[in-house]
């Protein structure tokens, strides 16, 4: 290559690079690493708590099935329709969460405080849940499921 060329910024390689790709380019950089939007930490936030939310009802399932109440089956086959709409949820949060360019792992738990560590566009932080919020969540979470499954059953009832 030329001496003209080299180190002027606008040939790399056999390539041209004009001063608008360059901005661009780290336009798009920038924009890359941007803290994660209200959006993205309410699904980090749906993604942590619905798996715990899973857990209960599955117990709870498990514990039913072995009982000897009356309407046992009534309730064994409404939280097996909970939990196969929670998996659902659960995989769509998953997925959410890769199209997000989000990685999320539990960093560390103590008596009061869950922290979990994320990366969402390059950008490292923690949030941390306590123990309290995270059980409110979690039966406000199953509470909503039963609502609906109840909401369903009465539009159910209401079409015969």
């Amino acid at each position: 290559m030329s001496k003209k060329l080299e180190g002027n910024g606008l040939w790399e390689s056999s390539r041209m690079m004009l001063p608008q790709h360059k901005e661009q380019s780290m336009l798009a950089r920038q924009a890359e690493k941007t803290p994660p939007t209200s959006k993205e930490t309410e699904l980090m936030r749906r993604s942590i708590i619905l798996p715990v939310a899973l857990r209960i009802v599955e117990k709870n399932s498990r514990d039913m099935e072995l009982s000897s109440q009356t309407l046992r089956p009534v309730y064994a086959a409404a939280a097996k329709v909970m939990i196969r709409q929670m998996r659902e949820d659960l995989q769509k949060s998953k997925k959410a969460l890769v199209e997000s360019q989000i990685r999320l792992t539990e960093d560390s738990k103590d008596e009061a405080v869950i922290c979990y560590r994320y990366v969402c566009r390059g950008i490292q932080g923690r949030l941390e849940m306590t123990k309290e919020f995270m059980r409110q969540e979690v039966s406000l979470t199953i509470g909503r499921y039963a609502s609906s499954l109840v909401t369903t059953l009465q539009q159910a009832m209401s079409r015969k």
